[in-house]
């Protein structure tokens, strides 16, 4: 049986950065349950279908198929048989993914593509409902967060060395209202389960929080 260990928690509070530092030490497959909506959102982008329009989103569901294989030790992420890893992290599609990541059938078809994978192989996935919903049975939850300003900064920074045209004050409040979106969304919102290890990374490091984890982890396994 599987191992698995499910990371949750807001944009930018460093869930992918922890997540694949984790699986690596541990020996374990990565999920970037992320990727799996950034490539829906790249489809529609490129399609203009709207994210407001539901009824056609959900017509093309059977039209899309995403997959996640590991290639040179790098997940890489398929749609319809098409690498698309190196372009899926523009802001429309970000924003894209985000807004239909709302919708029930959207959720229903990208979750049994990642429980499937989990019932596979050890692994840790990260995303808004993997300890609530993705993976309930998962054998150790964890919730990464960070202050808002901290997040800011973070995404900030990241969108400069991307030479994405921003500021701080846009940068937060696109946080703010994705926040709100995955906190208020009707289906399986972001929250943290009681039974997860809450952490807190804005005064911490990477290394740090990997090791804190795996030391949690240890505890639970004696």
């Amino acid at each position: 049986m599987s191992y698995k260990i499910a990371i949750d928690g807001p944009s930018s509070a460093g869930k992918s950065t922890v997540a694949k530092l984790l699986a690596k030490d541990l020996g374990y497959m990565y999920i970037d349950t992320g990727a799996m909506y950034r490539a829906l959102g790249y489809y529609l982008v490129n399609k203009n279908i709207s994210c407001e329009d539901e009824e056609s989103i959900i017509k093309v569901l059977d039209d899309i198929d995403i997959d996640i294989k590991y290639i040179d030790e790098e997940q890489t992420v398929f749609l319809n048989g098409e690498n698309i890893n190196n372009k899926i992290r523009t802001q429309a599609v970000s924003d894209a993914a985000s807004k239909c990541s709302t919708i029930k059938e959207v959720r229903c078809k990208l979750i049994d593509i990642q429980r499937k994978l989990a019932s596979e192989y050890n692994c840790v996935m990260d995303g808004r409902d993997i300890g609530s919903n993705v993976l309930k049975d998962a054998n150790l939850k964890v919730y990464l967060t960070a202050d808002i300003d901290c997040r800011a900064k973070r995404r900030y920074e990241e969108n400069i060395n991307k030479r994405i045209k921003t500021t701080l004050a846009e940068t937060k409040k696109d946080l703010e209202e994705r926040d709100y979106r995955d906190t208020h969304r009707e289906h399986n919102p972001l929250i943290c389960v009681p039974e997860a290890l809450y952490i807190d990374s804005s005064d911490m490091s990477v290394d740090q929080v990997v090791d804190k984890i795996i030391e949690y982890a240890d505890g639970k396994k004696r």
